[in-house]
């Protein structure tokens, strides 16, 4: 049955993808033909997109084009990568600017996930691709994310913390954690000096939805001394500058 059932998706993925390259409309014989697929089979699954929106029959009824539903898939699969052209965009000159590797971190429960990464041109990195999930306690985008909770689900997450001491600056208690997370709601940045990883510092500043939601963080990180703690601070400006422009991206192609 779970064989069967892969087989059909196999199928179903190959005639929207045929389809999609045609320059023309195409019948269901000429979709068999093409495909290898038995004409019942192409019959029903085309019977069965079209019912779902995702094909629509021609003006002589009996040749397929792609549905509204496809086509509004498809808009959307440009826009996304439109907003990931600019997002890049944003964050490489942010890198170009300050001198040092740009992150933007999103929050997934309780780790944060590096959604997008650009290296600066320094030798010397610490190699932490896109896709890496880092803690919240110790990392300048966790503990943003962390001072943005209300109490109540912060009290909550942070009992579901393991709380491990990466480096002898970890803070790994829940008093001075908090404490940490009101200076981080006050002064509305977050910095990590050595906590995670020893030698490497960090600041970052949040990124908010259209909806003035916590939705990300912008940070950046290099090695001690090249990047100190007050510089980090100082490229401050220029991380919030970044984090407006990528509020502007989200809010222009939010409905």
């Amino acid at each position: 049955m779970q064989r069967d059932k892969g087989q059909n998706f196999l199928r179903v993925f190959g005639i929207l993808e045929y389809l999609g390259a045609a320059d023309t409309p195409r019948p269901t014989p000429e979709i068999a033909e093409a495909m290898g697929i038995p004409q019942p089979s192409v019959y029903r699954l085309c019977q069965m997109l079209e019912n779902e929106g995702l094909l629509a029959r021609h003006l002589d009824g009996k040749r397929f084009i792609l549905g509204p539903r496809m086509v509004r898939l498809a808009r959307d699969v440009f826009a996304g990568a439109a907003i990931e052209i600019e997002r890049r965009a944003i964050l490489t000159r942010l890198v170009a600017d300050v001198g040092e590797t740009c992150n933007l971190a999103v929050p997934d429960k309780t780790t944060m996930v590096y959604a997008d990464r650009v290296e600066s041109s320094w030798p010397l990195q610490f190699q932490m691709g896109a896709g890496t999930t880092v803690p919240l306690h110790c990392t300048a985008v966790g503990k943003l994310y962390l001072s943005t909770l209300p109490a109540r689900k912060r009290r909550t997450v942070l009992a579901k913390l393991d709380l491990t001491r990466h480096t002898d600056r970890t803070l790994h208690t829940i008093e001075a954690l908090e404490a940490e997370l009101a200076r981080i709601r006050q002064d509305g940045h977050g910095i990590d000096t050595g906590e995670y990883l020893d030698g490497m510092v960090a600041s970052s500043v949040p990124v908010h939805d259209p909806q003035g939601r916590f939705c990300a963080a912008i940070a950046i990180h290099g090695p001690e001394p090249r990047l100190t703690v007050d510089m980090a601070v100082a490229h401050l400006p220029r991380l919030r500058q970044a984090a407006a422009e990528l509020e502007a991206v989200f809010a222009a192609e939010t409905p």
